[in-house]
Parts: C-alpha cells; structure tokens; sequence
C-alpha cells in the first residue's frame, strides 16, 4: 500500500512513475559528467596547455556534443531506448579513461583532443535519449510538467552537485582522482536509468538496414518536410544565448563595476538556481496556460528584457551584488520559460517525435557555439554593451517566432501537423 502511494505522488507531481527512476539516473550521470566542468580548463592551463590549447579541447568536444544531440533521438527509434542511452554510457567510459590514462596524466595535447572527442557523444546519447523517452510517455496533459523535471535532474545533476562534489573532492583526492569518480557517478546513473527502470520503449519496427538508415536521415530531411520544427529548432537555439555567451564578456563588465571575479562564479550559481527552481515551475505553467504563451512572455519577452536589466543594474546601483543578484536570479528563472519548447515541437511532428527531439537537441548544441561566435563577433564593433542589445533582440524574436508555430488539435492528420502557420 505504501509503495502505491509513492508512486500515486510520483505521478501527481508530474513525474511519469515509470520513468522515476531515469530522472534519478540522469541526475547521477550528468553530475558525473559535470564534476571539471568548473576547473578542467584552468587546470590545462597551469600545466602547460596553451589558452589556445585548453579552448580547442573544448571546441573538439562541443562539436561531438552537437552531433550527438542532433542524432540522439532518431537513434532512439531506430535502435530503442536503452540501446543508445547504453551508446552514450560506452562513449562516456571510453573517452574518458583514455583522457585520464593516455592524455590527462602526460598532458599529451593529441590524445587529449582526440579522447574528449569521444566522451563528447556520451552525455547527449544518454541524457537527450531519455528526454525523448520521456516526451513518447507522457500524456500531452502533463507533457511540459515531465520536460521540467527532466531539466531539474539535468541542471541539479551537471550545474549543482557535479560542481558541489567536485570542490571537495579535489581537497581529499585530488584532481586525476576526481576525475576518475566520474566513471563511478555515470555507471550509477546508468544502473537506475537502465536497469532499475524498467519501462520499455517499442522502437520503430525496421525490417532492413535501409529502413534504419531512414529512420536517422529523418533528423535531417524533417527540417523540410515541417518547417514549425525547424523554427522550433532556431528558438532552441537562442533559448541558451545568454548561457553560453555571457561568460565571454559579463565577468569583464562585471568587475568594472565592482563585483569581482569570484563574487561573479557566486552570481552565475545564483543565477541558476533561479533557473533550477523555475525548470518545474514553468513546466507546470506550461501545461496550465499553453506552451507558446509561456514561452512568448516569460522565455522570450521576459529574458530579453532582464538581459538588459542583467547589464544595466551593476551599472545603476554602483555594484550592489543583492541586486543585481535579485535580477539575475529573475533572469534565470525566465530562462526556463522556454522549457515547454521540448513539449511544444515534438507535438507538431506527428509519429517523428525523435526527429523533431532531435532537431531540438542539435539546437542545445548549437547555441554553445553560436553564442560565444556572436560575442566575439560584435564586441569589437558594438562593445559588451550593443552584445547585451542583440542578446536581447534575439530573444525577443525567438517569442515572435513561436507565435507562428501551429499547435495540431486532437484527432488532426499528419498531414494537417505538418501545416506551420495556422
């Protein structure tokens, strides 16, 4: 009777029951993943790497990051579920204990390049796959509810506690070591997404290798075929602007104004625990008062004007850090009114949900290189300041772009979905 009631609250908290368990393993395994997120390329650098040296590592892994999340959901159909989260898992091991062994001990710079490469398929695979697990599952209803938890796990797991064990493991095992913990961290994760879990995902029925081929061309060939996924795509991509860019100037124009570098780290975790927080949140606005609605006012309108705010407080206040602590928290928090973007797309893609996930989760990756291109495109010309100004545009078109995006009514053809304006 007990157990039952758990899994009565599961359900009313918008976690589909039969998934819990991947939401705990995806926490674990992106905290694992996320553990040198804080100090790897500081690291590099104070043994002998190159800033130069230390960016192309990353740069190499972004690129397989891209990939991954581009391919991970019609991987997902044409292989199953816990086929390519177990890819993403074997990616992650491989590449990771090839950097620690052969690269990170020796500062070999090829082998580091090449074995973070690898480890860069492992986390998309894993995490994207059942993201769109997750989107196959959950009734339309409750659809954005589930998406927000997902994004909880995902931000608490890399973002919180990755960072949080990290900055004391590296005290009592030091560095090599910690970076060892992260196979354990990621196989735990995997334990409960994949074993424990136990829901089944009916892959698509493939007779040939042909029919599987087209299954994953899918990810490509939907950008024509439903344009509304593709815009979805491009919104995704400026969904995470502000994430990826700010830390190339805002740290700078920060400490101009009196809030120094560490008090900056300081502000940025606060400004993603508003985020965390609100990942639910809005998740639940999302299913009460419509998925563009929440993404028009509080993801695009609400984040390009506290994208403005964000710069101007330091400015305005002499550096006070409540302050503008108070409005980025706000910014983060409206970030996550994009999150029932990963409801809104996938259902205007009919029966190619992985295709649409897909085109999604390449936008995630994307926009880790389009948003720092753009601020090292334009501050030279406009400064931080006109940088903050096109951020902040952007994510306002991204709300005029979604008005255009054609939410299919129950009982609708494919062919009908597929219509982008309404």
């Amino acid at each position: 009777m007990k157990r039952d009631e758990e899994k009565n609250m599961v359900d009313r908290i918008g976690i589909p029951k039969k998934l819990s368990w991947g939401f705990l393993g995806v926490m674990l395994f992106m905290m694992g993943d996320g553990l040198e997120a804080g100090w790897l390329s500081p690291f590099l650098i104070e043994n002998g790497l190159s800033v130069q040296h230390a960016a192309a590592i990353f740069t190499v892994y972004g690129i397989t990051i891209a990939l991954a999340s581009w391919f991970s959901g019609v991987c997902l159909e044409a292989f199953g579920a816990k086929q390519t989260m177990l890819m993403g898992l074997l990616f992650y091991i491989i590449g990771t204990a090839g950097f620690i062994s052969f690269g990170f001990e020796s500062m070999n710079y090829p082998v580091m390049l090449l074995t973070y490469f690898i480890k860069g398929f492992g986390y998309p695979l894993f995490a994207y796959s059942f993201l769109t697990w997750v989107i196959y599952r959950t009734p339309k209803s409750r659809l954005s509810t589930a998406v927000g938890w997902f994004w909880v796990a995902y931000c608490a797991g890399m973002m919180v506690l990755g960072a949080w064990y990290s900055s004391y493991a590296i005290q009592y095992l030091g560095y090599i070591n910690t970076l060892w913990t992260s196979i354990f961290w990621v196989c735990l994760g995997a334990f409960f997404a994949l074993v424990i879990n136990r829901d089944k995902f009916e892959k698509k029925q493939a007779s040939n290798k042909r029919e599987k081929l087209n299954e994953i061309v899918k990810g490509i060939t939907i950008l024509k075929s439903n344009p509304g996924v593709a815009v979805g795509g491009v919104v995704r991509v400026i969904n995470t602007l502000g994430t990826y860019g700010f830390p190339v100037f805002l740290p700078m124009h920060m400490a101009e104004h009196g809030i120094e570098t560490t008090v900056w780290l300081q502000l940025w975790g606060t400004i993603f625990l508003g985020n965390i927080i609100f990942n639910l949140i809005f998740g639940v606005v999302g299913d009460k008062l419509g998925w563009k609605n929440t993404i028009i006012w509080f993801g695009g309108v609400g984040c390009a004007i506290f994208t403005i705010l964000l710069y101007y407080t330091p400015i305005i206040t002499n550096g006070n850090l409540i302050i503008t602590s108070i409005v980025g928290f706000i910014w983060g928090g409206l970030l996550a009114g994009y999150v029932p973007i990963g409801a809104l797309v996938p259902s205007i893609a009919g029966n190619n949900k992985g295709a649409a996930m897909s085109i999604l989760n390449l936008g995630a990756g994307l926009s880790a290189f389009v948003a720092p291109a753009l601020a090292l495109a334009f501050i030279g010309i406009v400064g931080a300041e006109g940088v903050i100004w096109i951020f902040s545009l952007l994510y306002l078109a991204s709300a005029i772009m979604v008005t255009f995006i054609r939410v299919p009514k129950e009982g609708e053809t494919q062919k009908e979905t597929n219509s982008l304006v309404s």
